[in-house]
């Protein structure tokens, strides 16, 4: 079993190798397809804009019970949110001293925001770029392409979109547009990354066609 510092040592990457290589179907397959694959989900899911959500959201307890934090359910669309996991959850970033990186209700956001992807990937355009982006060929005729499922890469890229969407908010209320240098009042077009256990905010800096590629760390 991992320890907790095995844990805080493996990036999303490599949780995303584990997680398809425990997936029925992907038996056997090789650990570079996983881990391209696994790239791939991450990058989309990471990429995906806000996902509009029309599910109706319950809250309940006994997630802890059975290691849930929220999970979607159809006929009607619902999002089930764990009240007690949630709270655990919460509480740990109390335990870890990072509440400066998430502030109170960023992780029920975040667990709304995976889930929202969940819905849109259920079908639709999203769901065929995902296969596309995946690479997985069933079936060639000519000129023809027909992309298969990759079970797990849907659980993948909710994940990296919703983590994606919680450095936003956490590197966002760090860093505010500085008055002076760099900023001159203006920050804009964030993108964000991890680097030796590290958040970056890389963005653009200053008056518009005026300005320069600035970088912002968490901590």
């Amino acid at each position: 079993m991992s320890t907790p510092a095995d844990l805080a040592a493996t990036d999303d990457i490599e949780f995303g190798v584990r997680l398809l290589a425990a997936t029925p179907t992907h038996e056997g397959r090789d650990r570079g397809l996983l881990l391209h694959w696994a790239t791939v989900a991450t990058a989309f899911g990471a990429g995906l804009a806000p996902a509009p959500s029309w599910a109706r959201v319950v809250e309940r307890d006994g997630g802890l019970e059975h290691g849930l934090l929220a999970r979607s359910t159809s006929r009607p669309v619902t999002v089930e949110l764990y009240t007690d996991t949630l709270a655990r959850a919460e509480a740990l970033v109390d335990e870890l001293g990072r509440r400066h990186w998430y502030p109170t209700g960023s992780v029920r956001a975040a667990a709304l925001a995976h889930e929202a992807v969940h819905e849109l990937l259920h079908h639709g355009p999203v769901k065929a770029a995902l296969k596309q982006a995946l690479g997985h060929v069933v079936l060639r005729a000519g000129r023809l392409r027909l992309y298969g499922h990759v079970a797990g890469a849907e659980e993948i890229a909710a994940h990296a979109h919703a983590r994606h969407r919680g450095r936003r908010v956490h590197l966002g209320l760090l860093h505010d547009s500085l008055p002076g240098a760099p900023d001159n009042g203006r920050s804009a077009a964030p993108s964000f990354g991890t680097q030796d256990g590290a958040a970056y905010m890389v963005y653009e800096a200053g008056e518009r066609l005026q300005g320069a590629i600035a970088v912002a760390r968490a901590g």
